[in-house]
Protein backbone atom coordinates (compact mmCIF):
# COMPACT_ATOMS: atom_id res chain seq x y z
CA UNK A 1 0.00 0.00 0.00
CA UNK A 2 1.33 3.43 -0.98
CA UNK A 3 0.41 5.92 1.73
CA UNK A 4 -0.82 9.44 1.06
CA UNK A 5 2.38 11.07 2.28
CA UNK A 6 4.97 13.15 0.44
CA UNK A 7 8.01 15.15 1.46
CA UNK A 8 9.24 18.03 -0.68
CA UNK A 9 12.90 17.08 -0.59
CA UNK A 10 15.00 19.85 -2.10
CA UNK A 11 18.63 20.68 -2.77
CA UNK A 12 17.76 24.40 -2.54
CA UNK A 13 18.23 25.46 1.09
CA UNK A 14 15.83 27.52 3.17
CA UNK A 15 16.66 31.19 3.67
CA UNK A 16 17.99 31.51 7.20
CA UNK A 17 17.55 35.26 7.50
CA UNK A 18 15.04 37.97 8.33
CA UNK A 19 12.78 39.55 5.75
CA UNK A 20 14.66 42.85 5.78
CA UNK A 21 18.08 41.21 5.49
CA UNK A 22 16.83 39.55 2.32
CA UNK A 23 15.18 42.75 1.08
CA UNK A 24 18.32 44.81 1.64
CA UNK A 25 20.46 42.33 -0.29
CA UNK A 26 18.05 42.49 -3.24
CA UNK A 27 18.09 46.29 -3.10
CA UNK A 28 21.88 46.38 -3.13
CA UNK A 29 22.01 43.97 -6.05
CA UNK A 30 19.32 45.57 -8.22
CA UNK A 31 19.61 49.19 -7.05
CA UNK A 32 18.61 51.14 -10.18
CA UNK A 33 16.01 48.71 -11.51
CA UNK A 34 12.29 49.17 -10.86
CA UNK A 35 11.16 47.62 -7.57
CA UNK A 36 7.62 48.99 -7.11
CA UNK A 37 5.17 50.70 -9.45
CA UNK A 38 1.75 51.85 -8.17
CA UNK A 39 -0.13 53.28 -11.14
CA UNK A 40 -3.17 54.51 -9.19
CA UNK A 41 -0.89 56.77 -7.10
CA UNK A 42 1.57 57.63 -9.85
CA UNK A 43 4.40 56.24 -7.75
CA UNK A 44 7.50 54.50 -9.03
CA UNK A 45 10.45 53.35 -6.91
CA UNK A 46 13.77 51.82 -7.84
CA UNK A 47 15.19 49.27 -5.43
CA UNK A 48 17.48 51.91 -3.95
CA UNK A 49 14.64 54.38 -3.50
CA UNK A 50 12.36 51.77 -1.94
CA UNK A 51 15.11 50.75 0.48
CA UNK A 52 15.58 54.38 1.53
CA UNK A 53 11.82 54.89 2.01
CA UNK A 54 11.61 51.72 4.07
CA UNK A 55 14.49 52.71 6.32
CA UNK A 56 12.92 56.12 6.94
CA UNK A 57 9.59 54.53 7.85
CA UNK A 58 11.30 52.05 10.18
CA UNK A 59 13.17 54.85 11.98
CA UNK A 60 9.95 56.91 12.06
CA UNK A 61 8.19 54.08 13.87
CA UNK A 62 11.06 53.82 16.34
CA UNK A 63 10.87 57.56 16.95
CA UNK A 64 7.23 57.11 17.93
CA UNK A 65 8.21 54.57 20.56
CA UNK A 66 7.40 51.39 18.68
CA UNK A 67 9.37 48.55 20.24
CA UNK A 68 10.32 45.13 18.98
CA UNK A 69 7.24 42.91 19.25
CA UNK A 70 4.74 45.78 19.38
CA UNK A 71 1.72 45.24 17.14
CA UNK A 72 1.31 47.83 14.39
CA UNK A 73 -1.88 47.64 12.34
CA UNK A 74 -2.23 48.57 8.68
CA UNK A 75 -5.77 49.26 7.43
CA UNK A 76 -5.55 50.30 3.82
CA UNK A 77 -6.24 49.12 0.29
CA UNK A 78 -3.30 48.42 -2.04
CA UNK A 79 -1.05 51.47 -1.87
CA UNK A 80 2.69 52.01 -1.88
CA UNK A 81 2.60 52.81 1.84
CA UNK A 82 1.32 49.28 2.56
CA UNK A 83 4.39 47.79 0.87
CA UNK A 84 6.74 50.16 2.69
CA UNK A 85 5.17 49.30 6.06
CA UNK A 86 5.46 45.57 5.33
CA UNK A 87 9.23 45.87 5.06
CA UNK A 88 9.69 48.72 7.58
CA UNK A 89 8.08 46.73 10.40
CA UNK A 90 10.21 43.74 9.43
CA UNK A 91 13.30 45.96 9.64
CA UNK A 92 12.66 47.22 13.16
CA UNK A 93 10.88 44.21 14.62
CA UNK A 94 7.27 45.32 15.05
CA UNK A 95 4.57 42.76 14.29
CA UNK A 96 2.46 43.93 11.36
CA UNK A 97 -1.26 43.30 11.87
CA UNK A 98 -3.16 43.09 8.58
CA UNK A 99 -6.63 44.63 8.84
CA UNK A 100 -9.11 43.65 6.13
CA UNK A 101 -10.32 46.77 4.23
CA UNK A 102 -13.83 45.25 4.23
CA UNK A 103 -14.04 45.33 8.04
CA UNK A 104 -16.58 47.49 9.83
CA UNK A 105 -16.54 48.87 13.36
CA UNK A 106 -17.19 45.70 15.37
CA UNK A 107 -14.51 43.77 13.46
CA UNK A 108 -11.99 46.61 13.72
CA UNK A 109 -12.53 46.91 17.46
CA UNK A 110 -12.12 43.17 17.95
CA UNK A 111 -8.84 42.97 16.01
CA UNK A 112 -7.34 46.01 17.79
CA UNK A 113 -8.19 44.60 21.19
CA UNK A 114 -7.37 40.96 20.51
CA UNK A 115 -3.94 41.77 19.06
CA UNK A 116 -3.11 44.39 21.68
CA UNK A 117 -2.37 46.82 18.85
CA UNK A 118 -0.39 49.89 19.93
CA UNK A 119 -0.39 51.81 16.62
CA UNK A 120 -2.77 51.84 13.66
CA UNK A 121 -1.85 53.23 10.26
CA UNK A 122 -4.88 53.72 8.04
CA UNK A 123 -6.22 55.27 4.86
CA UNK A 124 -8.90 57.95 5.13
CA UNK A 125 -11.43 55.93 3.15
CA UNK A 126 -11.86 53.10 0.68
CA UNK A 127 -14.79 52.85 -1.70
CA UNK A 128 -17.87 53.56 0.44
CA UNK A 129 -16.13 52.90 3.75
CA UNK A 130 -15.22 55.88 5.92
CA UNK A 131 -12.15 54.46 7.65
CA UNK A 132 -11.47 57.71 9.50
CA UNK A 133 -14.97 57.85 10.93
CA UNK A 134 -14.80 54.21 12.02
CA UNK A 135 -11.40 54.74 13.65
CA UNK A 136 -12.72 57.74 15.60
CA UNK A 137 -15.74 55.72 16.68
CA UNK A 138 -13.67 52.75 17.74
CA UNK A 139 -10.63 54.36 19.35
CA UNK A 140 -12.26 55.33 22.69
CA UNK A 141 -13.07 51.64 23.24
CA UNK A 142 -9.43 50.62 22.73
CA UNK A 143 -7.28 52.29 25.42
CA UNK A 144 -4.17 50.28 24.51
CA UNK A 145 -4.14 51.89 21.04
CA UNK A 146 -1.57 54.63 21.70
CA UNK A 147 -1.55 56.36 18.32
CA UNK A 148 -3.32 56.37 14.98
CA UNK A 149 -1.69 57.66 11.79
CA UNK A 150 -3.79 58.56 8.79
CA UNK A 151 -1.83 58.07 5.58
CA UNK A 152 -3.10 61.19 3.83
CA UNK A 153 -2.18 63.51 6.70
CA UNK A 154 0.46 61.62 8.66
CA UNK A 155 2.74 59.73 6.27
CA UNK A 156 5.21 62.55 5.69
CA UNK A 157 5.24 63.30 9.43
CA UNK A 158 6.06 59.65 10.09
CA UNK A 159 9.01 59.78 7.69
CA UNK A 160 10.15 63.15 9.06
CA UNK A 161 10.36 61.60 12.52
CA UNK A 162 13.22 59.45 11.26
CA UNK A 163 15.63 62.32 11.99
CA UNK A 164 15.16 61.59 15.72
CA UNK A 165 16.55 58.06 15.31
CA UNK A 166 19.93 57.51 13.70
CA UNK A 167 20.79 54.78 11.23
CA UNK A 168 23.03 53.06 13.83
CA UNK A 169 20.01 52.65 16.12
CA UNK A 170 18.07 50.98 13.33
CA UNK A 171 21.01 48.68 12.59
CA UNK A 172 21.21 47.80 16.27
CA UNK A 173 17.49 46.95 16.30
CA UNK A 174 17.92 44.85 13.15
CA UNK A 175 20.74 42.91 14.76
CA UNK A 176 18.45 41.94 17.64
CA UNK A 177 15.96 40.22 15.33
CA UNK A 178 15.80 36.49 14.65
CA UNK A 179 14.23 34.71 11.66
CA UNK A 180 11.94 32.81 14.02
CA UNK A 181 10.49 36.01 15.55
CA UNK A 182 6.80 36.70 14.98
CA UNK A 183 6.51 39.44 12.36
CA UNK A 184 2.94 39.29 11.03
CA UNK A 185 -0.58 38.58 12.29
CA UNK A 186 -3.30 37.79 9.78
CA UNK A 187 -6.85 37.31 11.00
CA UNK A 188 -8.76 34.37 9.65
CA UNK A 189 -12.31 33.56 10.66
CA UNK A 190 -13.00 30.40 12.60
CA UNK A 191 -15.84 28.15 13.62
CA UNK A 192 -15.76 29.60 17.14
CA UNK A 193 -17.35 32.72 15.72
CA UNK A 194 -14.48 35.20 16.08
CA UNK A 195 -11.43 35.77 13.87
CA UNK A 196 -8.21 34.09 14.98
CA UNK A 197 -4.85 35.79 14.51
CA UNK A 198 -2.52 33.48 12.61
CA UNK A 199 0.93 34.51 13.84
CA UNK A 200 3.67 34.18 11.24
CA UNK A 201 7.45 34.53 11.47
CA UNK A 202 10.09 35.88 9.10
CA UNK A 203 11.05 32.27 8.42
CA UNK A 204 7.45 31.31 7.61
CA UNK A 205 6.54 33.89 5.00
CA UNK A 206 9.97 34.79 3.60
CA UNK A 207 10.67 31.19 2.59
CA UNK A 208 7.15 30.63 1.29
CA UNK A 209 7.43 33.69 -0.92
CA UNK A 210 10.87 32.58 -2.06
CA UNK A 211 9.79 29.10 -3.15
CA UNK A 212 6.69 30.49 -4.87
CA UNK A 213 9.02 32.72 -6.90
CA UNK A 214 11.25 29.74 -7.60
CA UNK A 215 8.26 27.74 -8.90
CA UNK A 216 7.37 30.64 -11.23
CA UNK A 217 11.00 30.98 -12.34
CA UNK A 218 11.12 34.66 -11.36
CA UNK A 219 14.17 36.84 -11.97
CA UNK A 220 15.00 40.55 -12.03
CA UNK A 221 13.48 40.62 -15.51
CA UNK A 222 9.97 39.82 -14.29
CA UNK A 223 7.30 42.43 -13.67
CA UNK A 224 4.40 41.04 -11.66
CA UNK A 225 0.92 42.59 -11.84
CA UNK A 226 -0.64 42.22 -8.36
CA UNK A 227 -4.36 43.16 -8.26
CA UNK A 228 -5.05 40.89 -5.27
CA UNK A 229 -5.21 42.50 -1.79
CA UNK A 230 -2.12 43.00 0.36
CA UNK A 231 -4.00 42.31 3.60
CA UNK A 232 -4.20 38.68 2.46
CA UNK A 233 -1.27 36.29 1.95
CA UNK A 234 -2.06 36.28 -1.77
CA UNK A 235 -0.88 39.87 -2.05
CA UNK A 236 1.85 40.21 0.53
CA UNK A 237 3.49 36.76 0.25
CA UNK A 238 2.69 35.29 -3.18
CA UNK A 239 2.96 38.82 -4.53
CA UNK A 240 5.43 41.01 -2.67
CA UNK A 241 7.74 38.46 -1.06
CA UNK A 242 7.95 36.30 -4.19
CA UNK A 243 9.11 39.45 -6.00
CA UNK A 244 11.54 40.88 -3.48
CA UNK A 245 13.33 37.55 -2.98
CA UNK A 246 14.03 37.43 -6.72
CA UNK A 247 14.55 41.07 -7.68
CA UNK A 248 11.27 41.16 -9.62
CA UNK A 249 9.20 44.35 -9.86
CA UNK A 250 5.92 44.63 -7.94
CA UNK A 251 3.35 46.33 -10.20
CA UNK A 252 0.13 47.49 -8.53
CA UNK A 253 -2.72 48.47 -10.89
CA UNK A 254 -4.98 50.05 -8.26
CA UNK A 255 -6.37 50.07 -4.75
CA UNK A 256 -8.64 47.13 -5.60
CA UNK A 257 -9.31 44.88 -8.55
CA UNK A 258 -10.57 46.55 -11.70
CA UNK A 259 -10.28 44.62 -14.98
CA UNK A 260 -9.66 47.69 -17.13
CA UNK A 261 -6.91 48.92 -14.79
CA UNK A 262 -5.32 45.46 -14.95
CA UNK A 263 -5.31 45.48 -18.75
CA UNK A 264 -3.90 49.01 -18.89
CA UNK A 265 -1.21 48.11 -16.37
CA UNK A 266 -0.18 44.86 -18.03
CA UNK A 267 0.29 46.70 -21.33
CA UNK A 268 1.93 49.88 -20.03
CA UNK A 269 4.32 48.15 -17.63
CA UNK A 270 5.04 45.15 -19.89
CA UNK A 271 4.09 42.73 -17.14
CA UNK A 272 5.29 39.15 -17.36
CA UNK A 273 3.05 37.71 -14.64
CA UNK A 274 -0.51 38.24 -13.41
CA UNK A 275 -2.31 37.08 -10.26
CA UNK A 276 -5.98 36.57 -9.44
CA UNK A 277 -8.81 34.33 -8.37
CA UNK A 278 -10.75 32.74 -11.27
CA UNK A 279 -13.44 35.43 -11.21
CA UNK A 280 -10.77 38.11 -11.68
CA UNK A 281 -9.36 36.36 -14.74
CA UNK A 282 -12.89 35.99 -16.11
CA UNK A 283 -13.46 39.70 -15.56
CA UNK A 284 -10.31 40.56 -17.51
CA UNK A 285 -11.03 38.15 -20.37
CA UNK A 286 -14.64 39.32 -20.74
CA UNK A 287 -13.94 43.05 -20.57
CA UNK A 288 -15.42 44.67 -23.71
CA UNK A 289 -12.10 46.36 -24.51
CA UNK A 290 -9.93 43.28 -23.98
CA UNK A 291 -8.87 43.08 -27.63
CA UNK A 292 -7.45 46.61 -27.53
CA UNK A 293 -4.59 45.69 -25.21
CA UNK A 294 -1.23 44.05 -25.79
CA UNK A 295 -0.78 41.35 -23.17
CA UNK A 296 1.81 39.39 -25.12
CA UNK A 297 4.58 39.93 -22.53
CA UNK A 298 2.71 37.76 -19.99
CA UNK A 299 4.05 34.24 -19.49
CA UNK A 300 3.09 33.12 -15.99
CA UNK A 301 1.08 33.93 -12.87
CA UNK A 302 -1.01 32.40 -10.13
CA UNK A 303 -4.66 31.46 -10.01
CA UNK A 304 -5.85 30.57 -6.52
CA UNK A 305 -8.66 31.12 -4.03
CA UNK A 306 -11.27 28.81 -5.56
CA UNK A 307 -11.48 25.99 -8.12
CA UNK A 308 -10.57 26.90 -11.69
CA UNK A 309 -12.91 25.81 -14.50
CA UNK A 310 -10.95 24.12 -17.29
CA UNK A 311 -12.30 26.47 -19.98
CA UNK A 312 -11.10 29.48 -17.99
CA UNK A 313 -7.63 27.93 -17.66
CA UNK A 314 -7.49 27.32 -21.42
CA UNK A 315 -8.44 30.95 -22.15
CA UNK A 316 -5.89 32.27 -19.66
CA UNK A 317 -3.17 30.23 -21.31
CA UNK A 318 -4.09 31.21 -24.87
CA UNK A 319 -5.78 34.63 -24.85
CA UNK A 320 -3.73 36.05 -21.96
CA UNK A 321 -0.52 34.44 -23.23
CA UNK A 322 0.10 32.71 -19.89
CA UNK A 323 1.15 29.15 -20.78
CA UNK A 324 3.00 28.85 -17.48
CA UNK A 325 0.13 29.89 -15.16
CA UNK A 326 0.06 27.83 -11.95
CA UNK A 327 -2.46 26.84 -9.30
CA UNK A 328 -1.66 27.23 -5.59
CA UNK A 329 -3.28 25.70 -2.52
CA UNK A 330 -2.79 26.74 1.06
CA UNK A 331 -4.16 28.57 4.06
CA UNK A 332 -3.09 31.59 6.06
CA UNK A 333 -1.90 29.31 8.85
CA UNK A 334 0.65 27.75 6.48
CA UNK A 335 2.15 31.00 5.21
CA UNK A 336 0.13 30.16 2.95
CA UNK A 337 1.16 27.78 0.12
CA UNK A 338 1.80 24.08 0.71
CA UNK A 339 1.16 22.72 -2.80
CA UNK A 340 1.55 24.31 -6.23
CA UNK A 341 1.38 23.13 -9.81
CA UNK A 342 4.54 23.48 -11.89
CA UNK A 343 4.78 25.78 -14.91
CA UNK A 344 5.15 22.73 -17.16
CA UNK A 345 2.52 20.46 -15.58
CA UNK A 346 -0.04 18.98 -18.02
CA UNK A 347 -3.22 21.05 -18.34
CA UNK A 348 -5.40 18.38 -16.73
CA UNK A 349 -3.16 18.31 -13.65
CA UNK A 350 -3.25 22.09 -13.37
CA UNK A 351 -7.05 22.10 -13.37
CA UNK A 352 -8.05 18.89 -11.61
CA UNK A 353 -5.43 19.17 -8.83
CA UNK A 354 -3.70 21.80 -6.71
CA UNK A 355 -0.28 20.52 -7.70
CA UNK A 356 2.37 18.81 -5.64
CA UNK A 357 4.07 19.49 -2.35
CA UNK A 358 6.32 22.56 -1.98
CA UNK A 359 10.03 22.23 -1.17
CA UNK A 360 10.88 21.49 2.49
CA UNK A 361 7.21 20.71 3.25
CA UNK A 362 5.51 17.48 4.27
CA UNK A 363 1.94 16.66 3.30
CA UNK A 364 -0.16 13.72 4.39
CA UNK A 365 -3.82 12.81 4.13
CA UNK A 366 -5.35 11.16 7.17
CA UNK A 367 -8.56 9.55 8.29
CA UNK A 368 -10.25 12.33 10.33
CA UNK A 369 -11.63 9.76 12.75
CA UNK A 370 -8.40 8.03 13.80
CA UNK A 371 -5.56 10.13 12.35
CA UNK A 372 -4.12 7.25 10.31
CA UNK A 373 -2.58 8.08 6.94
CA UNK A 374 -4.88 6.80 4.18
CA UNK A 375 -3.86 4.98 0.97
CA UNK A 376 -3.31 6.98 -2.23
CA UNK A 377 -6.61 7.88 -3.87
CA UNK A 378 -8.57 7.71 -0.61
CA UNK A 379 -10.19 10.93 0.69
CA UNK A 380 -9.13 12.26 4.06
CA UNK A 381 -8.05 15.41 5.87
CA UNK A 382 -5.04 17.19 4.41
CA UNK A 383 -2.30 17.96 6.94
CA UNK A 384 0.95 19.88 6.42
CA UNK A 385 4.17 20.16 8.39
CA UNK A 386 7.41 22.09 8.06
CA UNK A 387 8.87 25.58 8.19
CA UNK A 388 5.59 27.04 6.83
CA UNK A 389 3.34 26.15 9.81
CA UNK A 390 2.43 29.27 11.79
CA UNK A 391 3.76 29.91 15.28
CA UNK A 392 0.16 29.70 16.52
CA UNK A 393 -2.96 31.80 16.95
CA UNK A 394 -2.21 35.05 18.78
CA UNK A 395 -3.21 34.76 22.45
CA UNK A 396 -5.33 31.68 21.73
CA UNK A 397 -3.57 28.54 22.90
CA UNK A 398 -6.76 26.49 22.84
CA UNK A 399 -7.37 27.16 19.16
CA UNK A 400 -3.67 26.58 18.40
CA UNK A 401 -3.71 23.13 20.02
CA UNK A 402 -6.89 22.27 18.10
CA UNK A 403 -5.23 23.13 14.79
CA UNK A 404 -1.63 21.93 15.29
CA UNK A 405 -1.09 18.50 16.84
CA UNK A 406 1.74 17.38 19.12
CA UNK A 407 3.89 16.44 16.11
CA UNK A 408 3.47 19.93 14.59
CA UNK A 409 1.10 18.78 11.83
CA UNK A 410 -1.31 21.54 10.79
CA UNK A 411 -4.79 20.10 10.29
CA UNK A 412 -6.33 22.07 7.44
CA UNK A 413 -9.93 20.91 7.75
CA UNK A 414 -9.97 20.25 4.00
CA UNK A 415 -10.78 16.87 2.50
CA UNK A 416 -8.34 15.81 -0.20
CA UNK A 417 -6.94 12.90 -2.18
CA UNK A 418 -3.39 12.22 -3.37
CA UNK A 419 -2.68 10.31 -6.57
CA UNK A 420 0.23 7.96 -7.31
CA UNK A 421 2.31 10.86 -8.67
CA UNK A 422 1.78 12.96 -5.55
CA UNK A 423 -0.72 15.42 -7.02
CA UNK A 424 -3.26 16.63 -4.45
CA UNK A 425 -6.93 17.21 -5.20
CA UNK A 426 -9.22 19.10 -2.80
CA UNK A 427 -12.56 17.29 -2.74
CA UNK A 428 -14.48 19.03 0.02
CA UNK A 429 -14.38 20.80 3.37
CA UNK A 430 -14.77 19.35 6.80
CA UNK A 431 -15.86 22.69 8.14
CA UNK A 432 -18.76 24.62 6.73
CA UNK A 433 -16.68 27.33 5.15
CA UNK A 434 -18.35 29.30 2.37
CA UNK A 435 -16.23 30.59 -0.53
CA UNK A 436 -17.87 33.62 -2.13
CA UNK A 437 -15.89 35.03 -5.04
CA UNK A 438 -12.62 33.92 -3.47
CA UNK A 439 -13.46 35.26 0.01
CA UNK A 440 -13.52 32.67 2.79
CA UNK A 441 -16.59 33.07 4.98
CA UNK A 442 -17.22 31.07 8.13
CA UNK A 443 -20.91 30.66 9.02
CA UNK A 444 -20.41 30.68 12.78
CA UNK A 445 -18.98 34.21 12.73
CA UNK A 446 -22.11 35.53 11.00
CA UNK A 447 -24.34 33.45 13.27
CA UNK A 448 -22.68 34.90 16.37
CA UNK A 449 -23.29 38.40 15.08
CA UNK A 450 -26.93 37.80 14.16
CA UNK A 451 -27.54 36.37 17.63
CA UNK A 452 -27.05 39.93 18.91
CA UNK A 453 -30.24 41.08 17.17
CA UNK A 454 -32.98 41.35 19.84
CA UNK A 455 -35.56 39.54 17.67
CA UNK A 456 -33.38 36.53 16.78
CA UNK A 457 -33.78 33.34 18.79
CA UNK A 458 -31.66 31.03 16.66
CA UNK A 459 -29.89 31.26 13.31
CA UNK A 460 -28.03 28.93 11.00
CA UNK A 461 -25.92 30.16 8.08
CA UNK A 462 -25.13 28.08 5.00
CA UNK A 463 -23.64 28.54 1.56
CA UNK A 464 -25.90 28.11 -1.46
CA UNK A 465 -24.79 27.83 -5.12
CA UNK A 466 -24.17 30.90 -7.25
CA UNK A 467 -23.17 31.03 -10.90
CA UNK A 468 -21.37 34.33 -10.39
CA UNK A 469 -19.68 33.89 -6.99
CA UNK A 470 -19.60 30.05 -6.69
CA UNK A 471 -21.46 30.44 -3.37
CA UNK A 472 -23.69 33.01 -1.68
CA UNK A 473 -24.53 33.35 2.00
CA UNK A 474 -27.97 32.31 3.24
CA UNK A 475 -29.31 32.67 6.79
CA UNK A 476 -32.12 30.60 8.27
CA UNK A 477 -33.60 32.61 11.13
CA UNK A 478 -35.84 31.56 14.00
CA UNK A 479 -37.43 34.53 15.75
CA UNK A 480 -38.24 34.90 19.42
CA UNK A 481 -41.94 34.44 20.32
CA UNK A 482 -43.89 37.55 19.37
CA UNK A 483 -40.87 39.22 17.76
CA UNK A 484 -41.06 40.68 14.28
CA UNK A 485 -38.36 41.69 11.83
CA UNK A 486 -38.15 41.71 8.04
CA UNK A 487 -35.39 40.62 5.68
CA UNK A 488 -34.59 44.25 4.96
CA UNK A 489 -34.48 44.93 8.69
CA UNK A 490 -31.89 42.21 9.24
CA UNK A 491 -29.93 43.40 6.23
CA UNK A 492 -29.89 46.95 7.60
CA UNK A 493 -28.77 45.61 10.99
CA UNK A 494 -25.70 44.09 9.34
CA UNK A 495 -24.70 47.13 7.30
CA UNK A 496 -21.70 48.92 8.73
CA UNK A 497 -21.15 46.25 11.39
CA UNK A 498 -19.87 43.26 9.43
CA UNK A 499 -18.11 43.16 6.07
CA UNK A 500 -20.50 43.52 3.14
CA UNK A 501 -19.49 40.21 1.58
CA UNK A 502 -20.57 38.40 4.77
CA UNK A 503 -24.10 39.82 4.76
CA UNK A 504 -26.56 37.08 3.71
CA UNK A 505 -27.88 37.31 0.17
CA UNK A 506 -30.86 35.13 1.11
CA UNK A 507 -32.96 35.02 4.28
CA UNK A 508 -35.42 32.33 5.35
CA UNK A 509 -37.64 32.57 8.44
CA UNK A 510 -38.32 29.18 10.03
CA UNK A 511 -39.85 27.65 13.14
CA UNK A 512 -37.26 24.86 13.27
CA UNK A 513 -34.23 23.41 11.49
CA UNK A 514 -33.65 19.99 9.93
CA UNK A 515 -32.03 17.86 12.64
CA UNK A 516 -30.79 14.37 13.28
CA UNK A 517 -32.40 12.28 16.00
CA UNK A 518 -29.54 13.33 18.28
CA UNK A 519 -30.30 17.02 17.75
CA UNK A 520 -27.52 17.94 15.33
CA UNK A 521 -28.35 20.52 12.67
CA UNK A 522 -28.27 19.03 9.17
CA UNK A 523 -26.77 21.85 7.14
CA UNK A 524 -26.44 19.65 4.07
CA UNK A 525 -30.21 19.13 4.18
CA UNK A 526 -30.76 22.88 4.55
CA UNK A 527 -28.67 23.42 1.43
CA UNK A 528 -30.67 20.84 -0.52
CA UNK A 529 -33.93 22.50 0.50
CA UNK A 530 -32.59 25.96 -0.39
CA UNK A 531 -31.48 24.81 -3.85
CA UNK A 532 -34.99 23.46 -4.46
CA UNK A 533 -36.89 26.44 -3.08
CA UNK A 534 -34.72 29.11 -4.70
CA UNK A 535 -34.43 27.34 -8.04
CA UNK A 536 -30.63 27.20 -7.90
CA UNK A 537 -30.32 23.86 -9.68
CA UNK A 538 -28.28 25.26 -12.57
CA UNK A 539 -25.79 26.98 -10.26
CA UNK A 540 -25.54 23.83 -8.15
CA UNK A 541 -24.64 21.79 -11.22
CA UNK A 542 -22.00 24.33 -12.22
CA UNK A 543 -20.43 24.15 -8.79
CA UNK A 544 -20.46 20.37 -8.70
CA UNK A 545 -18.91 20.19 -12.14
Amino acid sequence: MQRSYVHGASSVPLLGETIFENFRRSAQRYGDRDALVVRSQGKRFTWGELLDQTRLAARGLMARGVQKGDRVGIWSPNRFEWVVMQYATAAMGAILVNVNPAYKTSELEYVIQQSGMSHLIYARQFRQSDFHGMVQQTRPKCPQLREVIQLEDGWEHLLAGAREVGEPQLLQREASLDPDDAINIQYTSGTTGFPKGATLSHNNILNNGYFIGEALKYSENDRVCIPVPFYHCFGMVLGNLACTTHGSCMVIPGEAFDPLAVLETVQAEKCTALYGVPTMFIGVLEHPRFQEFDVSRLRTGIMAGSPCPIEVMKRVQSQLHMPEVTICYGMTETSPVSTQSAVDDPLDKRVSTVGRVHPHVEVKIVNPENGMTVPRGTPGELCTRGYLVMLGYWNNETATRAAIDASRWMHTGDLATMDVDGYVNIVGRIKDMIIRGGENIYPREIEEFLYTHPAVSDVQVIGVPSEKYVEEVMAWVKLKPGAQVTESGLDAYCRGKIATYKIPRYWKFVDSFPMTVTGKIQKFRMREMAVEELGLHKAAKVKTA
